[in-house]
């Protein structure tokens, strides 16, 4: 028996629950639904945010544990503005129920990452999703003709970072958090952007992402960049962005714009549909029409 069970055990107890947030960027929150700050393992966990915690539905086998956390939208801990901004998509999150009396009496009651999200009313409800929502994903690879990598990942072994291929610069305008004007930023032709990746790197939207939709010259010759999706954030006239190149996934541009071909994780020969209701002939056209 630990010694946290031998307190349970005890009938009088002093136990609160603990939470700790491990978001993407590398920030770490804790957070306790007890009325006293605690620490243990290195993390501080508040008192004031107003976490408390649903039901915890656990099970066998390989159905999705979940489980449910809501708190008060206060600052610096949880703001509405880094929920928008996605800084909490796929964070992790640790669940200890702790003796708060000895917190080194203590067991992990749940572990996994936020799903959604909901605001409102000055508060926030979070979905926690266990460790097994990750065997409810896709597996295996797809054959078709594209490449199945993303622009340099592990497999495809492309470095962004070579010459020609990455550009950092300040924002000169921006539209609805999504469409970024650069003047003078004719080095690269138009649509070399265009399917690559948009990071802000300074300003109050520093880290966030998005995939270009379009890439081209307006009639005064800037340079206009448009996001698929409005970040979360929206950057500033100065804040530094990262732009990458984009991939179509086309073995033809795999080849000859990022000379990767080595790499290229698609199979542009597969035959086609048509092919497998082919027959062979001995003369003639076989192109699937009616014979006679």
């Amino acid at each position: 028996m630990t010694p946290l069970e031998a307190h349970l055990a005890g009938g009088l107890t002093t136990v609160c629950r603990a939470w700790e947030i491990a978001r993407r960027d590398g920030v770490t929150l804790g957070f306790t639904d007890h009325d006293l700050p605690l620490s243990f393992a290195g993390q501080t966990f508040r008192a004031d945010a107003g976490m408390t915690a649903g039901a915890l539905d656990q099970s066998t086998g390989l159905s999705v544990d979940n489980m449910e956390a809501v708190g008060v939208l206060s600052d610096p801990s949880v703001t509405e503005a880094d929920i928008v901004a996605g800084r909490y998509d796929g964070a992790v999150v640790t669940s200890w129920l702790v003796n708060w009396a000895n917190p080194d009496e203590r067991k992990i009651r749940f572990r996994g990452t936020i799903g959604e999200i909901r605001t409102g009313n000055g508060a926030f409800e979070a979905e926690l999703r266990g460790l097994a929502e990750v065997l409810n994903q896709p597996q295996g690879r797809a054959y078709h003709r594209q490449c199945s990598a993303v622009l340099g990942d592990a497999q495809c072994r492309f470095d962004l970072s070579a010459d020609g291929y990455r550009s950092e610069r300040p924002i000169e305008t921006v539209e609805d958090a999504r469409r970024f004007t650069f003047a003078g930023f004719a080095t690269f032709e138009p649509g070399w952007f265009a399917r690559g990746k948009v990071t802000v790197l300074s300003g109050v939207a520093a880290g966030l992402t998005g995939v270009i939709k379009t890439d081209v010259f307006d009639p005064e010759g800037r340079r206009v960049v448009e996001l698929w999706q409005s970040l979360g954030l929206a950057p500033a006239p100065g804040d530094l962005i990262r732009i990458d190149a984009g991939c179509d996934k086309r073995s033809a541009t795999c080849l000859f714009k990022f000379d990767n071909f080595l790499n290229f994780r698609g199979f542009p020969d597969i035959p086609g549909e048509d092919w497998l209701v082919s027959v062979p002939v001995s003369s003639g056209t076989n192109d699937g029409g009616s014979r006679r």
